[in-house]
């Protein structure tokens, strides 16, 4: 089921945003007032197409150029900072799923510190990757079947989700009593979406279906009885996400003044605790 349709029926425009990675057509942005969220519409039917770049970083370990040299080290550095986030959701078993697991560096670090770990990726060259690393990865949720896990994560893939109604209750029912899930998800409501507007490159048409508000995420897992224990916030995210909307607004990446942009988002995200990027801790109730 596409509930694209569901949660864009009645919803109003907000904004028009063009894919700067792929194939520079145009997509609206509507907002729906019940789960303070803006759904991309349409859709193309042949999403996944949507996906074949060398510019769609995350499937790749390339280093080439300052760019991507640099965002590998920030991701070195994540890295640790989501270890020790994980491991403060449990004392028990260390079992974690970890959903869009990319070329798995994640999971590596994992099990090199002691975790059971499962991983979801659907794309075959990401998946390549991950297995020179050890890391057999499934290509659908659907085929992680009759387990329960401490820890669910889903790092910035929650947005690209098609039929996000059947998939958090597929996440209820692999999340044991006690589990910890936890979804990393960019903030529409923050400083540098507003500033660079249709140019915000964490909009990320049309691959991006779905655009949350801390609100949001509350509204939407709440009748699965999952609640919102706890918000993060992920600061470099502000400084990545100004560079690439630099880029798509004039051509270049202008670094000093990506960086002033993300120092400005994050600053004002101290009051207003809107950051660009957040991570939502969730657990039954």
């Amino acid at each position: 089921m596409d509930t694209t349709k569901k949660y864009s029926t009645g919803a109003v425009p907000y904004l028009t945003c063009i894919d700067h990675t792929v194939s520079n057509e145009s997509y609206q942005l509507v907002y729906n007032s019940e789960y303070d969220m803006l759904v991309t519409t349409p859709v193309p039917q042949n999403l996944a197409s949507y996906y074949e770049s060398e510019a769609y970083i995350s499937h790749t370990d390339r280093s080439k150029g300052l760019f991507e040299t640099t965002y590998q080290l920030v991701k070195k550095y994540a890295l640790k900072k989501k270890l020790s986030l994980i491991n403060q959701q449990t004392a028990g078993p260390k079992k974690i799923l970890d959903i869009g697991a990319g070329t798995g560096d994640f999971l590596k670090v994992c099990k090199d510190n002691g975790w059971d770990v499962t991983g979801v990726e659907p794309s075959a060259v990401a998946q390549q990757y991950a297995q020179e690393k050890g890391l057999q990865l499934h290509t659908e949720l659907a085929e992680v079947v009759q387990q329960e896990f401490e820890v669910i994560t889903m790092w910035h893939v929650l947005e690209h989700v098609r039929d996000l109604d059947s998939y958090i209750e597929q996440l209820k029912k692999l999340l044991s009593p006690t589990g910890t899930l936890v979804i990393a998800v960019p903030n529409f409501k923050s400083y540098d979406a507003q500033h660079y507007k249709s140019f915000w490159a964490a909009f990320d048409v049309p691959r991006h279906l779905w655009h949350f508000s801390k609100e949001s995420i509350k509204r939407l897992f709440k009748p699965y009885g999952l609640q919102l224990q706890e918000t993060k916030p992920m600061k470099f995210d502000a400084y990545y996400v100004s560079l690439l909307s630099e880029k798509y607004k004039t051509g270049s990446m202008r670094p000093i003044r990506a960086m002033m942009q993300g120092f400005k988002s994050n600053w004002q995200a101290k009051k207003t605790q809107e950051y660009s990027s957040l991570i939502y801790l969730l657990k039954k109730v």
